[in-house]
């Protein structure tokens, strides 16, 4: 596997010296592009885009032929290992995700098992390796999954966007329960990442949408031991390469020791921390990876650009910092600021290097 021309945002997450900042975007190929929602219609629906390599691979490249990003991302969705287990997975329009069967019964649970990715997730892998073909070795690509305890979240309540009350009456309840669909999922995690990897991503992050909605003893023992576990099963040097390892809690701020402790190669920040803070606490063990409110796109070239600069201030001098968004994308941000952001990001950070 040889490195991409452009092979910024790889070193950046090894600490290794760049000329300059890295940047993606979390959701960078998606509705606030004119050409994506154009290719959706066509798919019929979001899991007919998904389940198309060559759909998926088309709405990759698609910020990639606007903004001179440094890495592309899998188009996927992270509830494709749930689905796969025969939860029975649906968007809605303008409703997000719902499960026709979410976990109820203890007897569903103890029937739970890791889908075989080359098989139940045979179309994901076939997209990994359609993009990396048409990327022609010019920038990285990125692989991803939700973690364990976000990926239950979903399983357990059935949709998103909830107060957690039911998986938190497991946790509380019956914990037994929920770590054996926390254990199913996280061995579900690593070799769906493993095949990615093997398909041909070259580096891979691990999304923890709602470890933040726990406690500080909770969060420990539902959601970050669970992504050590996978962090320790993953093929980290493939062809002679190695795999950088994102991990990115959600509202994981407050414990970004205990984050950066569980051997990834990089943490993901959102827009709560201070970069500069979090590089103090964690950024002589690992790479950062954030963390501009995504709210800031929605305002003007001149703002983007003027907050884009604070967040590369704070971090200041050296490498180690790859520039993303503290959450996705909004599907309202006007796509003369996301290339208002890559440019400057690009231009602003060459003094830091």
């Amino acid at each position: 596997m040889t490195r991409p021309k452009n092979d910024t945002f790889l070193r950046a997450l090894l600490r290794e010296p760049t000329p300059y900042t890295p940047i993606w975007i979390m959701r960078q190929a998606g509705r606030y592009l004119a050409e994506y929602n154009q290719t959706r219609a066509r798919a019929g629906d979001f899991m007919s885009l998904c389940r198309s390599p060559d759909l998926a691979t088309e709405v990759t490249l698609q910020p990639l032929a606007r903004f001179p990003l440094d890495a592309a991302i899998l188009f996927s969705d992270i509830l494709t290992i749930p689905d796969a287990m025969g939860l029975g997975l649906s968007f809605a329009e303008g409703e997000g995700p719902r499960f026709a069967r979410p976990l109820r019964e203890e007897w569903e649970i103890n029937d739970l098992t890791a889908p075989d990715p080359w098989d139940h997730l045979r179309y994901v892998m076939d997209a990994c390796s359609q993009i990396r073909k048409a990327l022609d070795n010019s920038v990285p690509l990125i692989g991803f999954s939700g973690s364990p305890f976000t990926l239950a979240c979903y399983m357990i309540e059935g949709q998103g966007g909830t107060d957690f009350e039911r998986v938190k009456q497991m946790l509380y309840a019956r914990p037994d329960l929920l770590h054996k669909i926390l254990s199913v999922n996280a061995k579900a995690v690593a070799s769906y990442l493993n095949a990615q990897i093997e398909s041909g991503v070259q580096a891979v992050m691990i999304f923890d949408t709602w470890g933040g909605a726990l406690s500080e003893a909770a969060y420990a023992e539902f959601s970050l031991a669970y992504m050590q576990q996978v962090v320790s099963q993953l093929t980290r040097v493939r062809e002679g390469q190695r795999i950088p390892v994102i991990v990115f809690t959600k509202g994981g701020g407050v414990w970004l020791e205990r984050i950066a402790a569980i051997g990834a190669d990089a943490v993901g920040l959102d827009w709560t921390v201070d970069i500069g803070a979090a590089r103090a606490r964690i950024g002589t063990t690992v790479a950062l990876q954030g963390n501009l409110d995504p709210n800031v796109l929605l305002t003007s070239p001149e703002i983007v650009r003027r907050e884009a600069a604070k967040v590369l201030a704070s971090y200041g001098s050296g490498s180690g910092h790859v520039f993303n968004l503290g959450h996705g994308i909004s599907r309202f941000t006007p796509p003369e600021n996301v290339a208002a952001l890559v440019d400057g990001v690009h231009e602003l950070s060459r003094q830091y290097h």
